[in-house]
């Protein structure tokens, strides 16, 4: 009898999750169940499919542009895990501190960025990089020093540091708020009894705040590491993964090897292998984190 009641509640709750199923299922699973097939073959259209086997992938072990994008991937997640999550962090206790006027203001201000599109991000920053007309050559020209003035983006030894400010400074307003979130669910008694111990606000961000939001900072990077892992727009807007590949990573070397050169079975290949790197530092960031949280309990 039971049952029956609730067989037209679970037809409902199928209803209501079914479209959101077939779009994950179209948009996610059957991409990738065709992209693990295609990389066994080579081709430039579905036409002339010719069957390798692993000849794609004894190729982009092989390949040192695979290795390189990976080195910049790899890069741009050290990069932006201190300076997106260690910076947000930073501001989202200086926001939570109850001597900050305006903070919402602030919190808007900070989040603005994120709602940018990332190609107007990279092209307005590749402006601010000019080393002709932009902004902090005019500077240092005026300031005088136009000899440390060079074309930064074009040079294989400061490219990935000049591509990692943009990235940083757009997606700190995105960790700030989710850090600040989870520091004002924080009993602020808390706070009250470790003043009246004495302890300075750097101790009470160290020794309270950080201890506490730890799943929240866990989840912040998770998503740090997924996007730096997919990141694509604001390399092609600023370098194109110039010069030659000294910017490239693996989504833009993946593009330029399936439309640039039509190479799709190769470019299949270098999507599993994107897939799978990500998933695999995904799972070790996580052991690595959950072990950490361990340890202080």
């Amino acid at each position: 009898m039971l049952n029956k009641r609730l067989q037209p509640r679970q037809l409902v709750m199928t209803a209501y999750m079914l479209p959101s199923f077939l779009v994950y299922f179209g948009m996610l699973i059957v991409p990738l169940i065709m992209a693990v097939t295609f990389s066994f073959y080579k081709f430039s259209n579905i036409k002339n499919l010719k069957f390798v086997g692993l000849d794609n992938y004894k190729t982009l072990f092989a390949d040192k542009y695979v290795w390189m994008s990976l080195k910049n991937n790899l890069f741009l997640i050290v990069v932006c895990l201190i300076g997106q999550i260690g910076i947000a962090f930073v501001l989202a206790c200086f926001l939570n501190s109850r001597y900050i006027r305006f903070a919402g203001l602030h919190r808007t201000v900070m989040y603005f960025p994120v709602t940018l599109s990332a190609v107007v991000v990279g092209y307005i920053w590749s402006m601010v990089f000019d080393y002709q007309y932009g902004m902090i050559a005019y500077l240092l020209r005026a300031l005088g020093y136009a000899d440390i003035v060079k074309p930064w983006l074009g040079q294989s030894d400061t490219v990935m540091f000049f591509v990692c400010i943009p990235l940083i400074w757009q997606y700190i307003g995105f960790h700030l708020v989710i850090i600040l979130s989870a520091m004002t669910s924080i009993d602020r008694s808390v706070y009250e009894m470790a003043e009246i111990d004495g302890a300075s606000g750097f101790r009470k961000a160290i020794s309270i705040t950080l201890p506490l939001i730890r799943n929240t900072l866990s989840v912040c990077v998770m998503l740090c590491i997924s996007a730096n892992m997919k990141v694509f727009d604001h390399i092609i807007a600023m370098t194109n993964g110039g010069p030659g590949y000294a910017s490239s990573v693996l989504a833009v070397y993946t593009y330029k090897i399936s439309f640039n050169e039509m190479n799709l079975g190769y470019g299949s290949a270098l999507s599993v292998c994107i897939f799978v790197v990500t998933a695999a530092i995904f799972l070790l960031s996580r052991l690595i984190l959950s072990n950490k949280k361990g340890e202080i309990q």
